[in-house]
């Protein structure tokens, strides 16, 4: 007996060595396919393993023969080029950017905007969802792209490459979409995954249950929403009640039912009566039964669906909302406490409401929602009767008619089994699917309203090269300071009480301030306490009491200060302030660089959109979080001055990579060309190929930051030596890195190549990017030989071509927030009572919905533009296409409408906008 418990020390001793060296060459094993990735990704081996990876290059999607791809020009890839004599850097040969991907992935010489095939590439990867369907098509379909753009950027996607990455440098492979767009179809194809990934697991669910069917597979495979997918998996799911039909084809009702439809004269449900059985116990029970799993069946026919919902979307149906009854007795019982009655007020538009589905509004989708979850509003779906009529009329005569002569029991079991069937499942099926269709709609469009917002607002352009002075406006506790440099560091904090008696020595504390630090420009919150504050320096501004400074002063939103002031970013970043005073920090922060001081907020606090609340949480973060990077990453990031929060928002890069990178620049000194990223630690090549293009190395910013380092890069080669060592290798050439003049534009280090077999044949040198004589050598040459001629002669794409040239002509230091507007700067004000009726004015967009704009004219409070004022006529032609086309930021004429005083509400209508 005791020898017994000796027999598992055995299996130990194996254990042991299995830790030993055999680990090591498993660690290495992944390397080796590295080396060959462009050759073995048409193996589907490769494919899932490659996902999990976190850094894993691109470029190489076309999975056919490389012969299309080959380089004429005698350049090979990196797969091509292994160097003799080191053997040691196949695996860090990612990082090679000599060809353009783009290039690789052309089939043949169409113009810029011709549609370009991939050839070989995989364009129906539905069976890795191990759906019915293709992947690509339904996808196309859904989206109204076109199916060899969605196979690109399928294929893109899986590659994890990021939105701003594709619609910069792989213009071609998504015909020339936008961000926006490239974001719709991201969403469309995660929901596809999702469906398959849930229609997957119930098949493992019911199989492991021994319920699974081939029909019940088939319908599950076949299904392309998750409402479609719920309707089939209802019946099944864990905890449920068990369904009518269900109960009777236990009771084995189920082959009388197929016999009804298919040899009805060979019938005879007295058969199957059992008086001891309940279920069987009488014919009439029997007939039911059987009624019961032909519903099922009908219900459940994909034929079926797509005839009901065919006739039903030729119909008039609509939706209606009524208040409820709960809400109502409340109101009648006046209860204060539940705060109902009040509620009930704001929902005066929708307490007898109807529309038509195919023509209600969004925002009134999302309004009836929000009254419906506060249990104010009930809310139903009217399909018209002639939908059932048809319907019968169908399904009786053409689809589920009996093979053969039914008797007139039979047939009314068939009729009872129609009616039953739209009652009980088809039309809550159709009625959700119309309140689903229309949320998901309604939520789109609030979260793409949301989107174009986010981004006018974090695109302003910035106010460079003034002193500021940051307002936080108060009553009790006073109006908080702050007085920044133009490089936004904290000059002055303090707090002055100009609302509580004291304003003539506050007055002359103000004016001490302006004159010490030279600060012409005030930033006053729109907070509580705005208007009085705005008064107050309007009025000492008219009695010019700041002369000689031509004091100007602009009004800016203040949404999410508070917050941020609190938060773990703003106490790092300012340790030793109050939060009250970071609020005002903040304010002035968002005039002189409103993109690096928004990053901080979360998107939501910002105050855009409308109804945030009321659409899913998920997809908002995702959509605001994407264009935030979009926004960064477009403007650049100079990497030697950057902020861990900026760079942590640029495409490629997170929170552990941003502070890799800082930690970095701190321990070695700033980076001198981007080949120097490639030393830190957590950044590999993918990282790398994401977020090159959208970095910029300032050689000014390099010079200062080396002299404040006693002494340039250059001087200093034994602190160079451990780097190059750590990184084994990555770094390009084994010698101290030099400044790059490319590094200052927005050409990706993969295309340096061609931008130097482009300057050889213009005769132009690095050291005259942005210059004048640049400009005039490149407009000379695309003249003379066309964008597309000069793209076949450098063997690239007219989409890389167009960014090298943007690169090549922009003048150093180039912004894109430069073509948006600044803030509105005034000098005096005017107040409410003094609107007329037909009164022009001009005033600034500040926030858009998805009824209209609301639109600040200098009044203490924004008006309103309905959106059916927003007509194409008032619009600039580049504007027609967008929906409602106004966003934040834009200055309009407008004219007053209407002016309620006691609600606060001042109609307008839109005369033109200003550009």
């Amino acid at each position: 007996v005791p020898k017994a418990p000796k027999v598992p020390k055995a299996p130990k001793e194996p254990k042991v060595p299995k830790e030993k060296p055999p680990r090591k060459p498993a660690e290495r094993k992944p390397r080796a396919p590295r080396a060959k990735k462009g050759t073995a990704e048409p193996e589907g081996t490769v494919g899932p393993p490659a996902e999990v990876k976190e850094e894993r290059l691109s470029f190489i999607v076309p999975q056919g023969p490389p012969v299309a791809g080959a380089d004429p020009s005698g350049e090979p890839s990196s797969s091509h080029r292994p160097p003799g004599v080191k053997k040691e850097e196949p695996p860090d040969e990612d990082y090679t950017f000599d060809e353009p991907p783009t290039k690789k992935l052309r089939t043949g010489d169409g113009p810029r905007g011709v549609t370009v095939n991939v050839p070989g590439q995989k364009t129906g990867p539905g069976e890795e969802l191990h759906m019915s369907w293709d992947l690509v098509q339904v996808l196309s379909q859904m989206t109204g792209v076109e199916p060899w753009v969605c196979a690109n950027i399928v294929a893109l996607f899986r590659e994890e490459n990021t939105i701003p990455f594709i619609v910069r440098y792989r213009k071609e492979l998504i015909n020339h979409l936008d961000a926006d767009a490239v974001r719709d179809v991201q969403l469309v194809l995660e929901e596809l995954r999702n469906v398959a990934k849930k229609a997957q697991s119930h098949v493992q669910a019911l199989k492991k249950d021994g319920v699974l069917t081939g029909a019940l597979e088939e319908s599950l495979r076949g299904c392309r929403t998750a409402e479609e997918l719920e309707h089939v998996f209802a019946p099944y799911k864990k905890g449920s009640k068990l369904s009518k039909a269900r109960r009777a084809k236990q009771l084995g009702l189920e082959p009388p039912a197929l016999t009804l439809l298919q040899n009805p004269q060979a019938l005879d449900l007295m058969a199957f009566v059992q008086p001891q059985t309940e279920g069987l116990a009488s014919l009439a029970e029997v007939e039911s039964g059987v009624q019961q799993i032909l519903a099922d069946m009908i219900a459940k026919d994909k034929e079926t669906l797509e005839f009901v919902r065919k006739v039903s979307d030729q119909s008039p149906v609509t939706i209606h909302s009524a208040v409820s009854k709960a809400a109502l007795k409340e109101k009648e019982q006046k209860d204060e406490a539940a705060g109902k009655p009040k509620d009930i007020d704001k929902f005066n538009l929708y307490l007898d409401f109807t529309a038509y589905v195919n023509r209600v509004q969004h925002h009134q989708i999302l309004a009836i929602n929000r009254g419906e979850s506060l249990k104010i509003l009930t809310v139903k779906v009217n399909i018209p009767d002639r939908v059932k009529n048809e319907f019968c009329r169908w399904c009786l005569n053409v689809r589920w008619r009996p093979k053969g002569y039914a008797r007139e029991e039979h047939m009314k079991i068939l009729r009872e089994a129609v009616d039953d069937s739209y009652k009980r499942l088809l039309q809550p099926l159709l009625c959700r699917a119309y309140r689903s269709s229309l949320t998901v709609s309604a939520e789109k469009e609030s979260i793409a309203m949301f989107v174009r917002n986010l981004r006018q607002r974090l695109l302003v352009c910035p106010v460079r090269g003034r002193v500021v002075m940051g307002v936080d406006p108060g009553y009790r506790h006073g109006c908080k300071l702050a007085i920044l440099s133009p490089t936004s560091q904290i000059l002055h904090t303090d707090v002055v009480y100009l609302h509580s008696g004291g304003g003539g020595r506050e007055a002359e504390k103000l004016r001490h301030l302006m004159m010490k630090y030279n600060c012409s420009t005030v930033v006053i919150g729109n907070g509580t306490a705005c208007r009085e504050t705005e008064s107050f320096f309007s009025d000492l501004i008219a009695r010019k009491y700041f002369q000689p400074l031509d004091i100007s002063y602009c009004i800016t939103s203040e949404a999410g200060a508070s917050i941020y002031s609190v938060s773990q970013e703003a106490v790092k970043e300012m340790p030793t302030l109050d939060p009250n005073v970071r609020s005002a920090v903040s304010i002035g922060r968002r005039v002189q660089d409103p993109l690096a001081e928004l990053v901080k907020i979360d998107p939501k606090h910002i105050g855009i959109g409308t109804y945030q609340h009321d659409v899913s949480q998920v997809l908002l973060k995702a959509a605001l979080a994407g264009v935030v990077e979009e926004c960064v990453s477009f403007v650049g990031v100079d990497i030697n001055i950057c902020s861990e929060t900026l760079m942590r928002h640029v495409a490629g890069l997170n929170a552990s990579r941003a502070k890799s990178i800082v930690e970095w620049r701190e321990k070695n000194g700033p980076f001198v060309n981007r080949e120097h990223l490639k030393q830190v630690k957590g950044l590999g090549p993918k990282s790398f190929q994401q977020c090159a293009g959208f970095i910029r190395v300032n050689p000014e910013n390099v010079r200062s930051a080396a002299s404040s380092d006693q002494g340039a890069v250059a001087e200093e080669p034994a602190a160079q030596k451990p780097a190059n060592k750590k990184s084994r290798g990555k770094a390009a050439g084994g010698g101290t890195p030099q400044l790059n003049p490319l590094d200052q534009t927005c050409i990706h280090p993969e295309s340096y190549g061609i931008t130097e077999r482009f300057l050889q044949l213009i005769g132009g040198r690095l050291e005259e990017i942005g210059q004048p004589e640049m400009r005039r050598r490149v407009q000379e040459h695309v003249q003379r030989g066309g964008l597309d001629g000069l793209a076949q002669t450098l063997d690239t794409t007219p989409g890389t071509l167009q960014v090298i040239i943007d690169g090549l002509t922009q003048p150093q230091g180039f912004d894109i927030r430069q073509d948006f507007k600044e803030p509105d700067f005034k000098r005096g004000i005017v107040s409410m009572s003094d609107l007329r009726v037909g009164a022009v004015l001009t005033g600034k967009v500040e926030n858009t919905a998805l009824f209209g704009a609301f639109v600040d004219i200098g009044v203490g409070r924004s008006g309103l533009i309905h959106k059916k004022y927003i007509t194409e006529a008032k619009l600039p032609p580049d504007q027609r296409r967008r929906s409602l086309a106004l966003g934040p930021g834009e200055r309009v004429e407008v004219r007053v409408l209407s002016v309620d005083a006691q609600r606060g509400r001042i109609g307008l209508d839109l005369v033109r906008v200003l550009r």
